[in-house]
Order: C-alpha cells, then sequence, then structure tokens
C-alpha cells in the first residue's frame, strides 16, 4: 500500500502548550500509531520546550519534509523556520514571535498544496499577540482560506469519536445569528459538508441533521419563525439536490446516544449550540477540522493553554486525535484518489 506523505504541524504559539505538545505527541508516536510528522519550527523553540517538559526528545533538523519518514522513528524531525532570533517566554504570548506562527502556518499549506506533506496540522494560536503584530484575519481558518485562494469557503467542523458538528454561524454575537443565518448559508455550508463526508470520512451517503435555531425548533413559530422562514425552505432545497437532511430538529432532544444513530453529522446554527455538545462527550477527544480548503487541515480542539505552559503537565490527546485524523482523512484521499 502507498504510504501518504509526512504530515506538516506548525508550531502554534511558541509560549503555549504548543511545542510541549508535538513533543509529547512524538514520544507517544508507536503506542498511538502516528503517522511520521514534521514540526515545523525554530530550532531554539523546540530545545527550549525540550528542556522546560523535562523529557528527553531527540529531534534532528531535516533540510526537505520528505526526509520525515526516514527520521522518525528515532527523533522528532524538525523543519526550520526563519526568526530564530526571537525568543520565546513559556506562558507568554509575544507579538515577536508573531511571524515565526505566520511563516509555521504558511509554510506547511505550502508544503502540502504541493504534495510533499499530507496534510496541515496545526497547534493553537494566540490571536490577541498576532493582532498586535499586524495580523488582519480572525482567525486560522480565514487566514487558511486566503492561503488557499479566491472563492474558497471554509467550514468548521468539530469531531470527536462519538460526535461530528458544524457551527452555522461561527465568532459572531448571539443576537447576530439570526441575521446572519440564512437559506444561502445553510445550503452551501451543508453542500460543503455532505461532500466531506463523502471524500475524507468515505461515507457514500451521509445523513445530515440540522438543528433549531428557538427552543423547541420554534414550535410551529410560537417561539420563533427563524425555523418556518429561512430552515425549512433550506432544507426542501437541499433534498431537492439529493441531500438526506433532517431537521430542523429541537437542539435539546438531538445529542443523546439513541439520536445521534441517526445521523453522522449535526449542523447547528450557532457556536456553542454545536460546541457544548461535542466537548462535554469527549473534551480532551476533539478535533478541530477545517472544510472546503484543497488541503486537509486538522487541529487541536483547545487553545494555547498560557497558564500551564511549560510545566510539563499539558496533555496531547487532542493533537495526537488531531494527527491521527488527517492521516486517516489523507490515507483516505490517496486510496481513492480524491
Amino acid at each position: 500500500m502507498t504510504k501518504i506523505a509526512p504530515i506538516a504541524l506548525t508550531i502554534g504559539e511558541p509560549g503555549g502548550i504548543g511545542p510541549e505538545l508535538a513533543l509529547k505527541a512524538w514520544l507517544q508516536r508507536k503506542d498511538a500509531g502516528i503517522e511520521p510528522f514534521c514540526l515545523l519550527s525554530p530550532l531554539n523553540i523546540v530545545e527550549n520546550a525540550i528542556k522546560q517538559a523535562g523529557t528527553d526528545v531527540p529531534f534532528k533538523l531535516v533540510s526537505d519534509i520528505t526526509e520525515t519518514r526516514d527520521v522518525f522513528a528515532e527523533a522528532l524531525p524538525v523543519l526550520a523556520i526563519e526568526n530564530a532570533d526571537a525568543i520565546a517566554v513559556s506562558g507568554v504570548a509575544s507579538a515577536k514571535t508573531a511571524n515565526i506562527v505566520i511563516n509555521s502556518i504558511t509554510e506547511a499549506v505550502a508544503l502540502t498544496r504541493r504534495g510533499a506533506a499530507s496534510a496541515v496540522v496545526t497547534n493553537p494560536i494566540q490571536k490577541s499577540a498576532l493582532y498586535e503584530a499586524g495580523f488582519k484575519h480572525p482567525g486560522h481558518t480565514e487566514f487558511l482560506a486566503e492561503l488557499a485562494g479566491p472563492g474558497t469557503i471554509p467550514v468548521m467542523m468539530l469531531a470527536n469519536s462519538k460526535l461530528r458538528v458544524v457551527p452555522l454561524t461561527i465568532h459572531i454575537a448571539l443576537s447576530d445569528v439570526p441575521t446572519q443565518l440564512t437559506a444561502e448559508l445553510i445550503i452551501k455550508r451543508c453542500q460543503i459538508t455532505a461532500s466531506a463526508l463523502k471524500r475524507d470520512f468515505g461515507i457514500e451517503h451521509p445523513r445530515l441533521a440540522i438543528a433549531g435555531l428557538n427552543p423547541h425548533a420554534g414550535e410551529d413559530g410560537a417561539m420563533g419563525c427563524e425555523e418556518q422562514t429561512i430552515m425549512v425552505p433550506a432544507i426542501r432545497a437541499l433534498r431537492d439536490l439529493g441531500i438526506d437532511v433532517i431537521g430542523p430538529l429541537p437542539a435539546d432532544t438531538m445529542f443523546h446516544e439513541e439520536a445521534r444513530e441517526n445521523y453522522d453529522v449535526a449542523l447547528c446554527p450557532y457556536h456553542d449550540q454545536a460546541l457544548i455538545p461535542v466537548k462535554t462527550l469527549d473534551f480532551h477527544g476533539g478535533v478541530n477540522i477545517t472544510l472546503g480548503l484543497p488541503f486537509i487541515r486538522t487541529s487541536p480542539d483547545h487553545g494555547t493553554a498560557l497558564n500551564i505552559a511549560g510545566k510539563g503537565i499539558a496533555r496531547p490527546d487532542s493533537l495526537i486525535a488531531a494527527l491521527k485524523m488527517a492521516a486517516e482523512m489523507a490515507t483516505k484521499r490517496l486510496s481513492t484518489g480524491a
């Protein structure tokens, strides 16, 4: 069987737990069954992380990511990112290291787009530090969409072993959700999600479930009209396109075990409606996946955890899950020629 190319792992916020997670993921590579990955980072960041984590992790500088598979069994492969002069302090996010973060992401995407890497896995970033340095994107997802090119519509999916969810709107005020939630938005995000489930997860006939916006899914207009005026027409249009979709469903009854057997992904009108159930079911095993990109991107489903950075106590579960999911998606694409 043809093996996938190495995974490009970004350093994330150098003052956060990303460097430590990369070390711990490599240490658990055999037990966790992790495919070879290469960390894109300045060498001094890696050396500092090893010292502070108190773990003797061998690493080896590679001049090309294609060397990763030869190195991975015995040492953590590191592809050096410029700006070694910037010093990262554990627990402190700094605008001085912003270009390390940005260059790591940019290089990972470039490697993946030309086929040298099979996927991009991103460690968490501290957006406030990036904003201070002039970063103009709301977050990771929007920056990745720009790198992907014009016309890219990124869709966030959170997944673990028990549930997949897609928030239809993301980082906006709850009061803005009713005006942002349009039939066109629902249709487009459902199309992208259904296509990704086929291509990257091997689900031949994806089943989508859409949560209502209001309590009891509006109860026929008694508790809000968005379900009737926006969501039902969108669902009818999706069914006409051949997409298997149910809803709008009352959100308070669609996430228990028996209900989850009826769909492959839940799409929810607003951020917390989607993320609360997936994080409750398996907080440490959650993976953030960006659908709609011309390359595979996954990420741990947590932040930089500055409060515990440098203490050696960060759990690598979510990063390991992200690495494994990226490999599974890449293998699926390779096997189908997608």
